[in-house]
C-alpha cells in the first residue's frame, strides 16, 4: 500500500510489517498516518527480497512490528517471527538501530523482540535473550480494557510526558518474567516505560485483573537504555479516537453533565505514536 503523501515537510516515513498472522497492522499503519507519518504495510517476505538489494529497512525512520499470532505462535508467542527476523534482517536492524531510528514492538511484536534479544538490549548487546514473556497467570486469553501508569524515569522516547492511559489487552502470552537481578537492573537503568495500574493509575501490586496476566512488577512495556527500541503487550494502536473506549459515551455524557466538552477526540494511545513521529523530526529529518 503506498504511503500518504506529506506535503510542507520531509515526511517520517513508518514501516509496518504484515504477513504470517501479524493481524494489526492495519490499525498501526492508520495510527502512524493519523500522528503523522507516512505509513506504508510490507510483507515480510517482500522486506526481506527487498533487503538483500540493500534497500529492505534503509528509507525508513520507524520499524513497526505489531500485534496478531504470526505462524500461529505454534512454537512460543513470536518465537518464529522473532527467528526470521533475525536471520534475514539481522545485519540491517543493527543498522538500522545504530542509525539512531525507532523500532516498535506491539503485542507479538513485543514478543518477537524479547526473542531476538533486542529488548532489554543491556550494554548495547541486540542479541541476549534476558527477559521473557510467557503464558499469563490466569491460565486463559485476556481480551479487556486495563489501565497503565507510565514511568516518568524512563528512558523511553514514546511516553514520554504519558501519566496514566487506558489501553485494551488481547494476549494469552502476556506474562512479563525475569530474574530478581534482570528486574532490577530495568528499574534501575530506567528501562521500566509502563505499568499495569489500578483504576487510579497506581500500581497494581499484582492484582488480578488489574495486572491481567501476572507480569512481575507489574510490567507492561519496556525500552532499551536508548530508549529508541520500545515493546508492550497493550495495544495503542486500538485507541487512536475517544470513540474506541467501550466507555466513551459515558465519559462524555460526564463532561456534558459538568458544561465541558473533550479537549481532543484523539485516543490516548496515539500519544505513543505522536511522541514516536516528532522525534523523528526533531532528531532524524
Amino acid at each position: 500500500m503506498k504511503p500518504p503523501e506529506k506535503t510542507g515537510q520531509t515526511a517520517v516515513r513508518a514501516l509496518v510489517l504484515t504477513g504470517f498472522g501479524l493481524n494489526c497492522d492495519g490499525e498501526t499503519q492508520y495510527a502512524l498516518n493519523k500522528a503523522g507519518a507516512a505509513a506504508e504495510r510490507v510483507h515480510l517476505n517482500e522486506i526481506i527480497s527487498l533487503s538483500r538489494l540493500g534497500d529492505g529497512l534503509a528509507p525508513y525512520h520507524i520499524l513497526a512490528i505489531g500485534g496478531g499470532f504470526s505462524w500461529a505462535d505454534d512454537h512460543g508467542a513470536g518465537v518464529l517471527l522473532g527467528l526470521k527476523l533475525k536471520s534475514h534482517l539481522g545485519e540491517q536492524l543493527d543498522e538500522f538501530i545504530r542509525d539512531g531510528k525507532l523500532v516498535l514492538g506491539i503485542c507479538n511484536g513485543f514478543q518477537a523482540l524479547v526473542n531476538m534479544g533486542l529488548l532489554p538490549g543491556f550494554d548495547e548487546d541486540c542479541s541476549t535473550r534476558s527477559v521473557a514473556i510467557t503464558a499469563n497467570d490466569c491460565g486463559n486469553f485476556r481480551d479487556d480494557w486495563i489501565h497503565l501508569t507510565a514511568d516518568p524515569a524512563s528512558k523511553s522516547i514514546v511516553t514520554k510526558g504519558l501519566t496514566g492511559l487506558d489501553l485494551p489487552v488481547r494476549h494469552g502470552e502476556g506474562k512479563f518474567y525475569s530474574s530478581p537481578e534482570v528486574i532490577n537492573r530495568l528499574k534501575e537503568s530506567g528501562q521500566v516505560a509502563l505499568r499495569y495500574a489500578y483504576p487510579d493509575y497506581s500500581p497494581a501490586n499484582g492484582e488480578f485483573p488489574y495486572n491481567p496476566n501476572g507480569s512481575l512488577d507489574d510490567i507492561a512495556g519496556i525500552c532499551d537504555q536508548t530508549g529508541r527500541i520500545f515493546g508492550l503487550m497493550p495495544h495503542p494502536e486500538a485507541f487512536h479516537h475517544l470513540t474506541n473506549h467501550p466507555l466513551w459515551t459515558r465519559k462524555m455524557d460526564q463532561l456534558k453533565r459538568g458544561g465541558h466538552k473533550p479537549e481532543t477526540m484523539n485516543g490516548q494511545g496515539l500519544l505513543i505514536f505522536q511522541n514516536a513521529v516528532e522525534y523523528v523530526r526533531k532528531n532524524l529529518i
